[in-house]
């Protein structure tokens, strides 16, 4: 998705767009009220854009104001970082958690990362270091090392192929090593093992401990109660969530391809099971769909504001901005470059 914000906005303009969001308790819930306040930092965000050449970036999960007030391009982290290829901005701001910045900054190499999360952490890719990694390769020798774009960059530096969300069992079922490690997301791991089989590929897939603390929340009886509720309900969830939960599912991918896969639906119901920032998409976007059910807030990526948007294009700090030495950045890049060449097979 690519959001223009060329023009002036008004706040009856804003609260247009915003005011079918009704997610996370008072968290995303728009008055013209609160529009009449966004509107001025909108304003002045579009205008710094401007001069300071800078495109800006939007995860689905940040909140609504930053999604359909300044941001350039909305999705997930790995289009959003090809996006910014195609563009000739000199400054990118990532509006998302810093991993994803680090991945925009290795297909960027030319171009200044800045990060506007107060909380730019993650507990996934947190969760490994490129020691750990380098431990774990002593351990499995004659394993192929793929890790999920949700890492650091120092992560990807030290393994074999990368793989995001929509392409993981494609790349893993084309990598000619039968022996496959898979980190840093447990969950992850668990459903490409069972999608292996599924597939009659025989992958001996080993796999690191890592979760997401949005997706692992969830729980089947969450799925059979709506059900009961709901008989018509669509159940839609990421591969991040527990193999339970996939299992239950009537479809599983990335958040851009749940987004897809509801706009083509005949269906009116849906749970969406992953963080509550695709569930604001799905009611401005789709206001002809029912949402039923709860979903889970990223405490990460919704530490970004427009507020601190606006201060890393006056007055970037050093925390601020994404800095790669030349040789993590070129090992991570061939590990991305690896997911090309098997993705495309």
């Amino acid at each position: 998705m690519t959001t223009r914000t060329s023009h002036r906005m008004t706040p009856d303009e804003l609260f247009d767009i915003l005011k079918n969001i009704k997610v996370g308790g008072t968290v995303c819930h728009y008055s013209l009220k609160k529009c009449e306040e966004f509107v001025p930092v909108i304003n002045e965000i579009n205008e710094l854009k401007e001069e300071k050449k800078a495109v800006i970036l939007a995860h689905s999960y940040v909140s609504p104001e930053i999604v359909y007030g300044v941001a350039d391009f909305v999705g997930d982290s790995y289009q959003l970082s090809k996006n910014a290829v195609s563009t000739d901005a000199k400054v990118i701001v990532f509006a998302a958690v810093r991993f994803m910045g680090e991945t925009a900054q290795i297909l960027n190499p030319n171009k200044e990362v800045l990060i506007p999360a107060t909380d730019d952490g993650c507990t996934l890719a947190d969760s490994i270091n490129g020691q750990q990694v380098r431990t774990l390769r002593k351990q499995f020798p004659d394993y192929t090392f793929v890790c999920y774009i949700n890492t650091t960059a120092e992560v990807k530096a030290e393994c074999d192929v990368c793989v995001t969300s929509a392409n993981v069992y494609k790349v893993v079922e084309n990598i000619p090593n039968d022996k496959i490690y898979f980190l840093p997301d447990k969950m992850m791991g668990l459903n490409l093992r069972d999608e292996m089989k599924r597939r009659g590929a025989k992958k001996d897939v080993q796999f690191y401990s890592g979760t997401c603390y949005v997706h692992v929340e969830y729980q089947p009886e969450e799925i059979q109660k709506i059900r009961l509720e709901y008989p018509g309900v669509k159940v839609v969830s990421h591969p991040e969530c527990s193999p339970e939960i996939v299992r239950h599912s009537d479809y599983v991918g990335s958040t851009s391809q749940m987004l897809d896969y509801m706009l083509k639906s005949a269906d009116k119901e849906f749970l969406m099971l992953t963080e509550c920032g695709l569930s604001s998409r799905l009611q401005v976007e789709m206001p002809n769909k029912k949402l039923v059910g709860s979903c889970v807030l990223c405490r990460y990526m919704k530490s970004n504001s427009l507020e601190e948007i606006r201060r890393v294009l006056k007055h970037p700090a050093p925390k601020d901005r994404v800095i790669l030495s030349k040789e993590i950045q070129a090992r991570a890049l061939k590990c991305v470059e690896a997911m090309f060449r098997f993705a495309e097979n």
